[in-house]
């Protein structure tokens, strides 16, 4: 038991019950067609997930410090192998790698556990001689976030190039950067939004998907239907919701992709504004308890994974939530802990791992 006193419980504790209330939503989603087999996946990934978080934290933040440029390659070869004949195409993105017993990688989830340890390694150096990133290290930077989110791109997955680009830049600022070079990483980032929305990057489906945000009846047969149905399924849970696997358009099938990228829809129909509200507060707990720590340990290092990691989920979850609100275009993200992906659930619970070994390191001092 004394063993567990350097780490967080807290935040495996927050982890761990919005995986289970992800893997109710899953189940409640699928069980009309599938059964339990969805949960016993989502379930086994958050479990899978929790023990490598683990093995993170007791492997130690110096051994996760040298580890960082070895992961953040592995990522970026990933990523260029996604590309290549290996990569498996869904919806008009080239994301996914496939493995053994029907499971695929997502090299886009594992690059932000790379970005985020290996720009802390980067940045945290001058901190800890008490100086601010010089030219150097800022240049270096700009080219250790421009990778992955231009290999990111070439899928094409703009959701997720934009969390990367958002963690990237929030690690940037917090290690001090002069506000010049976050002023021209700032114009960086909006002409790249403007290149993937004008130029032929994106492919046909996704940039459908951004014209149903702006008028949900230009393609009432396809996304804007989509759309449309996330609106209605949210919308009918009123206040406490239809109940727990009774939800009209859930049990229905009328939501695509309720399971991931919408799944946020079913605890709004069967679960109601309290139950998505309680949702989303857990969410913020996770969040809120990575910058707890962040603003509590001396290390530069650890306080910018921490950061790192809080900016990551943070905007992963506005992304999300947003789109099932109809408030944020669809860009096909995950929730994190929440949505069924394998992959999305170990990086989730990496990014824990990770947070835990600063907290942990910390309280060694």
């Amino acid at each position: 038991m004394t063993s567990w006193v350097r780490h967080d419980v807290g935040l495996y504790l927050a982890a761990a019950g919005t995986s289970v209330v992800g893997g109710l939503l899953v189940w409640s989603a699928t069980a009309r067609t599938d059964g339990s087999a969805y949960l016993v996946r989502h379930l086994v990934a958050a479990a899978v997930g929790f023990g490598l978080a683990v093995l993170v934290s007791r492997a130690g933040q110096a051994r996760v410090r040298l580890a960082a440029p070895v992961v953040y390659a592995l990522a970026l070869i990933a990523l260029v192998l996604v590309l290549t004949p290996i990569g498996l195409t869904v919806n008009g993105s080239r994301s996914w790698i496939p493995l053994v017993g029907g499971f695929t990688l997502q090299p886009a989830e594992l690059v932000k556990v790379g970005l985020c340890v290996v720009l802390a390694v980067l940045l945290a150096g001058p901190a800890e001689r008490g100086l601010t990133p010089g030219t150097r290290e800022v240049l270096a930077a700009g080219a250790l976030v421009a990778l992955p989110v231009g290999l990111v791109l070439l899928q094409p997955d703009l959701g997720s190039a934009a969390v990367v680009l958002a963690m990237g830049a929030v690690v940037v600022a917090v290690a001090g950067v002069p506000r010049r070079w976050l002023l021209v990483a700032g114009l960086v980032g909006v002409a790249v939004v403007v290149a993937a929305l004008t130029t032929p990057l994106l492919s046909d489906y996704q940039r459908d998907r951004l014209t149903a945000f702006a008028d949900p009846s230009a393609d009432p047969q396809g996304s804007g239907y989509q759309t449309r149905m996330v609106r209605l399924a949210i919308g009918g849970g009123g206040l406490w919701g239809q109940g727990f696997m009774a939800g009209e358009r859930t049990q229905g099938g009328d939501v695509p992709y309720q399971l991931n990228d919408f799944v946020f829809s079913v605890a709004g129909e069967e679960l109601g504004f309290v139950g998505a509200t309680g949702l989303l507060l857990l969410l913020a707990f996770v969040v809120l308890r990575v910058l707890r720590v962040a603003a509590r340990v001396a290390d530069p290092f650890g306080r910018l994974v921490a950061v790192g990691v809080a900016a990551w989920l943070a905007v992963q979850v506005v992304q999300n939530v947003g789109m099932n609100l109809g408030l944020l275009p669809v860009t096909g993200l995950p929730l994190p802990f929440v949505s069924y992906g394998g992959s999305s659930m170990v990086v989730s619970w990496l990014a824990v791992g990770l947070v835990d070994a600063a907290h942990s390191a910390d309280r060694d001092r």
